[in-house]
């Protein structure tokens, strides 16, 4: 952590992480428009917070995207927010985020995190029913895991498997694996506690894609989730990326991941 409170100590760096905050997923040509800075100053900057994994870089063509990355910032939220000030913290920040909020055209949420393990247990973790079932809150996923196979979903060790319409795009093991996301069920509903109006509007939403990038990392491996093609301004997006009240999202499942592979167990429920 302290290569991550010594890059926010500079307010350029600052700058630069609350302009992907905005809008996140810039070139270093878009992030330097923005900054009296010149393009080497910048670079160095953006070298130093991608040292300390607040900013992540995923290839699109012939460009490079930087991504603002939660992970360091979760670590310190759960490092030292205790568990029951969190509801008092996430009422403050679902308060600050609707008063301040402005519609995301078609927003992308990335996060890196890394792993003490291998390729080769990652991947399983990713796909085998009984190991998912353990990190995922009780849910297992199943599939054959080639392009096009069906992705299938158990709520429970004695439900049926159902299938909601994912399908694999990509399956490298060890590598990547990429899949089509689920719409909002209707008891997503009464989870969230909205109309019926409400929910028709959310069943609207076109399906996201997620994509897992694994590369070994010395003696770890270095996770990157890359979940995009939401619909403008998307409640699925708030979700996965923790900012509806009652959903960790994708922070709180990796988290759990990460420790059940490091530990043995994964985080605690609740």
């Amino acid at each position: 952590m302290d290569e991550v409170f010594r890059a926010l100590a500079d307010p350029s760096r600052r700058r630069l992480l609350d302009s992907l905050n905005v809008r996140n997923g810039q070139t270093l040509r878009d992030l330097c428009a923005g900054l009296d800075l010149t393009r080497q100053s910048v670079s160095k900057h953006l070298a130093v917070l991608e040292a300390a994994n607040l900013v992540t870089t995923v290839r699109r063509g012939r460009e490079k995207l930087h991504h603002l990355n939660a992970a360091p910032i979760n670590a310190i939220y759960e490092r030292w927010i205790h568990r029951y000030d969190r509801d008092r913290a996430h009422a403050l920040a679902d308060l600050q985020t609707a008063l301040e909020r402005q519609p995301m055209e078609s927003p992308t949420f990335v996060y890196t995190t890394y792993i003490r393990t291998t390729p080769e247990r990652l991947w399983q973790a990713l796909t085998e029913p009984a190991f998912t079932r353990r990190y995922w809150g009780g849910v297992a996923l199943k599939s054959e895991w080639t392009a096009g196979a069906p992705l299938l979903w158990q709520d429970g060790p004695d439900g049926e498997f159902a299938d909601l319409g994912q399908r694999v795009l990509v399956a490298e093991p060890y590598r990547r694996l990429s899949y089509t996301w689920h719409g909002f069920q209707p008891e997503h509903a009464a989870f969230f506690g909205w109309s019926e109006e409400e929910l028709a509007a959310r069943l609207g939403e076109r399906r996201s894609t997620v994509t897992f990038d694994i590369a070994p990392h010395g003696d770890a491996v270095r996770l990157t989730v890359t979940h995009h093609d939401f619909s403008p301004d998307s409640e699925m997006y708030r979700a996965i990326s923790g900012q509806l009240d009652g959903s960790g999202g994708w922070p709180e499942l990796l988290a759990s991941l990460k420790t059940l592979l490091e530990t043995g167990d994964p985080l605690p429920a609740g």
